[in-house]
């Protein structure tokens, strides 16, 4: 009653990474063990081989190959002959059915499966009932075995019983071996609603008077053909299809056969009414009679259609459709002709008449994007980007007309402003860049990004833009509601524009060359006659009428300003000023004289 600790020992150890079993070395709680260390398992395993340790081992005979179960009934299959009855409640000819099926046991895993064997024309889904599987016996989780199939018994398996009557000669052999009386076979039941169909019916057919071999023998291979059109434009998709309309002289059947075209859009089922004889006129129907039947017989038909009810020109109604024939082919033109003495085959011209022009209206311009790619949009629902010109692209390429324009407008603080307008000769298009300067209080940089540019008046109907030959020295530019008046100009123009001169009019170029001239005059000069010291007052006065032209060229220059500015930087009043003062003087103030002219001077 004292003690209070029950621990048991450890017995499970590792030893080299692998797990053993020792006897305790102490008893439950620590106790000390004074008893034998043994097992009771190897006390009788020392018994045992007492007569082993006194006379040594015996021999013993080597133990057979174990061979394992699904090994030695691999593909052993125990077949039985059996058949299950089927209740048959929505018919008037049968009650019931007897099906049979074929019971498969398979001895390497206990497996069975269920096949029906196929029967012809008998509507039922058959195969395989029962997948191969262990098939449960009962609710308690107990599964068929070999041992519970025997001849002339009832197995059920999930809700339907199966009568088997028979088993193959392998089945018979392995359960007499195992020790099974087997039952008697019992005869195999058939279904007897499909025995009854395959008794013959016996048909009263009375001899008809129409020689239907002599018909056979003398029109067989003789067909008439005729063209026609279903019209089917009153319903809605409806449209005019072709037809080839075949008629059968060897038998009097009809062939309706579609025409396809190219990218019709149609399935290319080639028969629309396969090769049968059609009514013309039926008997009075009577109520109870079904709208739709498998098989028109005589007692059903007054009057089938013949040869005599196609004509051309004439309307005819196929089982329900309305077909129009215009046309036939030769042969059927002489049969005709031989044989009901028609000559009237004029075609009927059934051609679709072409459809009447509607003009497409395009909407005016929003103001989105280009005019040519806003204008795909009203051409297809997956609008394509307009066609550049490559050519033009490529030959062009990097190649820029590049002019110094001047804002109009009434704000006496846009008459000072600048702009550099760029033409691109790539793609036509303008862009327009304003040179920031200091302290004046608007912010420079990209006036226009590259767009092109279209003429005042222009229309999206007749689209005009700005070419190289409408900028010209004075001219004026509108770029959206804003006017700019073109000052200057690089000298690339002047040599690009010489150098195609046939692609300019002759106005543009020579409103360039009279702007550079001066400043080619100066130029020569230059070169020419560099400036020395002591130069003359003859030279000095051309030098003053070569700057007065120069700037008289720049209408926008305010020259009560320049002076004012000059005056402000002679403090002293001497009229002398520092090359480079005048030079930092003359480029804040933006005088557009050439380099070498304002060195000259």
């Amino acid at each position: 009653p004292q003690k209070t600790s029950f621990h048991r020992p450890q017995t499970l150890d590792y030893r080299n990474g692998c797990a053993f079993f020792r006897l305790p070395r102490v008893g439950i709680g620590g106790e000390q063990l004074y008893v034998n260390q043994l097992s009771e398992s190897e006390l009788d395993e020392l018994s045992s081989i007492r007569p082993t340790l006194t006379y040594g081992q015996a021999k013993r005979a080597p133990p057979s190959d174990f061979i394992p179960a699904y090994v030695v009934f691999d593909k052993k299959i125990l077949k039985f002959d059996a058949y299950f009855q089927e209740d048959v409640p929505l018919s008037a000819e049968e009650h019931y059915r007897i099906r049979q099926v074929g019971i498969y046991y398979y001895l390497e895993d206990d497996s069975m499966s269920v096949m029906e064997p196929f029967v012809p024309n008998s509507g039922l889904p058959q195969g395989k009932l029962v997948r191969r599987q262990r098939v449960p016996k009962n609710k308690h989780g107990d599964h068929y075995h070999w041992k519970d199939l025997n001849r002339g018994m009832n197995i059920t398996m999930y809700g339907r019983t199966y009568r088997i009557v028979d088993c193959d000669p392998f089945t018979q052999v392995f359960l007499e071996s195992q020790g099974i009386e087997l039952n008697p076979p019992e005869k195999m039941i058939f279904d007897p609603y499909t025995e009854m169909r395959r008794m013959p019916i016996r048909k009263y057919i009375t001899p008809s008077d129409f020689d239907q071999l002599k018909q056979f023998l003398t029109y067989d291979r003789q067909v008439l053909r005729f063209y026609a059109v279903w019209d089917d434009t009153n319903n809605m998709f409806g449209e005019k299809r072709p037809y080839i309309i075949h008629y059968y002289l060897a038998d009097d059947t009809v062939e309706v056969r579609e025409i396809h075209e190219h990218n019709d859009g149609r399935d290319p089922f080639p028969v629309l009414i396969k090769r049968q004889r059609l009514p013309k006129t039926f008997v009075d129907k009577k109520k109870t009679f079904p709208s739709c039947v498998l098989e028109i017989s005589d007692q059903e038909v007054l009057e089938w259609y013949t040869a005599k009810d196609f004509a051309v020109g004439k309307s005819t109604t196929l089982l329900g459709r309305p077909f129009f024939i215009y046309d036939c082919d030769e042969f059927t033109r002489n049969f005709y002709r031989d044989k009901f003495g028609i000559t009237d085959f004029q075609p009927v011209d059934v051609r679709k008449k072409p459809l009447e022009e509607v003009p497409q209206v395009i909407p005016p311009y929003n103001g989105f994007g280009f005019l040519e790619d806003s204008l795909q949009n009203c051409f297809s629902l997956l609008p394509k980007p307009p066609r550049k010109d490559v050519i033009k692209m490529l030959e062009n390429d990097h190649k820029v007309l590049r002019y110094q324009v001047a804002l109009e407008s009434p704000n006496p603080e846009d008459k000072k402003r600048r702009f550099i307008l760029s033409y691109f000769l790539s793609n036509d298009m303008i862009s327009i860049y304003e040179p920031p300067v200091r302290n004046s209080g608007i912010i420079g940089g990209k006036y226009l990004g590259k767009t092109r540019v279209p003429k005042p008046g222009s229309t999206t109907e007749n689209a005009t833009y700005y070419e190289p030959s409408d900028l010209t020295i004075g001219s004026t530019v509108e770029v959206f509601g804003h006017r700019f008046v073109i000052t200057d100009a690089d000298e690339y123009v002047l040599n690009y524009m010489e150098s195609n001169a046939e692609s300019f009019p002759a106005a543009t170029l020579q409103s360039l060359r009279d702007h550079f001239r001066p400043r080619q005059v100066v130029k020569d000069t230059t070169i020419s006659d560099s400036p020395v010291p002591g130069t003359s007052k003859q030279e000095l006065d051309e030098l003053i009428v070569q700057v007065q032209e120069e700037m008289k060229l720049h209408n926008y220059l305010n020259n009560r300003n320049i002076q004012e500015e000059f005056l402000q930087h002679d403090k002293d009043g001497s009229g002398i000023l520092d090359k480079g003062e005048f030079l930092a003087l003359c480029n804040s103030l933006n005088v557009p004289t050439s380099n070498v002219l304002v060195n000259k001077v």
